[in-house]
């Protein structure tokens, strides 16, 4: 979801970076393996606009779970292993 979003903003890694005060390799990672701490993650999520997406976890009216995996999942995509 992350880098789609970054991809729809035609942002490199190196700007989006830059604009969440991130190092570059910190940023890089976190696209890669999504492992990034919950204050670095909610940077991100604030420079793409998102945070109203992550507010309304938990607080579905449809008593849905919402796990960080689904949400992860478009960054997963084109990825092989």
């Amino acid at each position: 979801m992350v880098r789609v979003q970054r991809l729809n903003r035609g942002w490199t890694q190196a700007d989006i970076a830059r604009r969440a005060g991130l190092k570059l390799p910190t940023y890089i990672v976190f696209e890669r393996s999504g492992r990034i701490s919950l204050l670095r993650f909610l940077k991100i999520t604030d420079v793409l606009d998102l945070m109203t997406d992550v507010s309304e976890i938990g607080q579905r009216t449809d008593q849905q779970a919402v796990r960080l995996a689904d949400l992860m999942q478009e960054r997963k995509r084109g990825r092989r292993t």
